[in-house]
């Protein structure tokens, strides 16, 4: 199961945006979007890569689908599903990182009890992923 979302994930997040360039007042105000768009594609890397590598399990990352992001980016044990909020190009990417970032976070709680468990999962995603990565989806 595990190896069929990787997949899955992988196919969902290499999607082009199809942003509008009507939708946009400006090149400057579309260019700033396609950047943050591709910052969404690096981080989504960098989690799926983690996630692949390490012991989560496809139960793990189910259970973190029907929580992260609303559960708006669902897996029925076949395929993705997405329901849009605002606008997909912008939001389909992050939610794919929000459903990694949760099942990593379980992952890393795994074990741990007392106080600050939460400061420990994020000492540990900083130490993971870099600064600006585990500020943006282990808050």
């Amino acid at each position: 199961m595990k190896e069929n979302i990787i997949n899955a994930l992988t196919t969902w997040i290499a999607q082009r945006p199809g942003l509008e360039y009507a939708n946009y007042g400006c090149q400057k105000a579309y260019k700033a979007e396609l950047r943050s768009i591709g910052a969404d594609l690096h981080d989504a890397r960098a989690l799926l890569r983690y996630v692949s590598m390490s012991q989560i399990t496809g139960e793990a990352i189910s259970e973190a689908f029907r929580s992260a992001f609303s559960g708006r980016l669902s897996w029925d044990g076949t395929k993705l599903d997405y329901c849009t909020g605002q606008y997909w190009p912008t939001e389909y990417r992050k939610a794919a990182c929000a459903v990694l970032a949760s099942a990593i976070w379980a992952y890393l709680r795994s074990g741990l009890e007392g106080d600050g468990v939460g400061d420990r999962i994020r000492k540990s995603a900083r130490n993971i992923f870099g600064k600006g990565l585990a500020s943006r989806w282990f808050r």
